[in-house]
Formats: structure tokens, C-alpha cells, sequence
């Protein structure tokens, strides 16, 4: 996880992707954001050599490759998984097996998309914050 790097935010509805570009500008961090509507194309980029990306926010539900796959090819890649960044669902519905499934694969948050702007806005701040503040591997490189 590199505090700088981008952030990845995977999602499919094109509504969505608006409001949350929207929130993350407003919250006035130096982050690039970066949208992808489907995983294998997150996954191509996330597979660059000079990406080192802040952390992922990730739709379960997208076409080609779900959410649940491409945490999976992400944390079974030697090169991908020592980038050590921070994978999170934002998804509008949870399952208790949906829950699971994903802790299962070592995601670092599960959140639900809330139904208002301002809601959606302090979720968004609380998960930016916390990993801001956060030390991780990259911090001694």
C-alpha cells in the first residue's frame, strides 16, 4: 500500500462511479482515481510493474470477473499480493454467505453503499482516514 498511489475503484454502475469520484474529490486527497467497470481490467492494470496503488474499493457484482475472483487472482499472485493493498467491498446489498465468502478471502472491510450522499460521504471518509493513518509493509521500503 503506497498512501500516495491511486485508488481503485471497480464498479460497473456508471451512477455510482460519479458519486464516489465525486466524494473522493471532495474530500480533497492527492490520490488519483482510477475507474474500471470489470475486473479484468483492473486486473491488467493492477499487474503493471509502476502501479503501487493506495487501496481498492470493489462491487461484487460485475460482469466478466466478480469481485470475489479477482480478490482471489490478486491475492494468489506473488506480485500482486506483496503490493499489500488494501481490498474492500462496497457493494449495495450483504449476505451473511457474501460476508463470509469475502472474509474468507482476506478483505481487508466489507461495506454497504448507503442510501444517502451524506452517509455515503462519512463511510468513504472513515475508510480513507483509517487507512491514511494506517502503517503498512510499503512504509519501511
Amino acid at each position: 500500500m503506497h498512501k500516495d498511489g491511486p485508488i481503485i475503484v471497480i464498479e460497473d454502475d456508471v451512477d455510482d462511479q460519479e458519486m464516489i469520484g465525486e466524494i473522493l474529490e471532495n474530500l480533497n486527497h492527492r490520490n488519483e482515481i482510477v475507474f474500471f467497470k470489470d475486473g479484468n481490467h483492473a486486473l491488467q492494470y493492477l499487474q503493471q510493474n509502476d502501479v503501487h496503488p493506495f487501496l481498492i474499493l470493489s462491487d461484487i457484482n460485475m460482469p466478466k470477473i466478480n469481485g470475489f475472483e479477482l480478490r482471489t487472482l490478486i491475492q494468489t499472485n506473488e506480485k500482486l499480493s506483496i503490493k499489500c493493498i488494501p481490498y474492500l467491498f462496497f457493494t449495495t446489498a450483504a449476505t451473511k454467505k457474501a460476508v463470509y465468502d469475502a472474509y474468507s478471502l482476506s478483505v481487508q472491510g466489507f461495506f454497504t453503499k448507503p442510501n444517502s450522499y451524506t452517509q455515503l460521504e462519512n463511510t468513504i471518509k472513515i475508510i480513507i482516514d483509517y487507512w491514511k493513518t494506517c502503517i503498512a509493509p510499503s512504509a519501511f521500503e
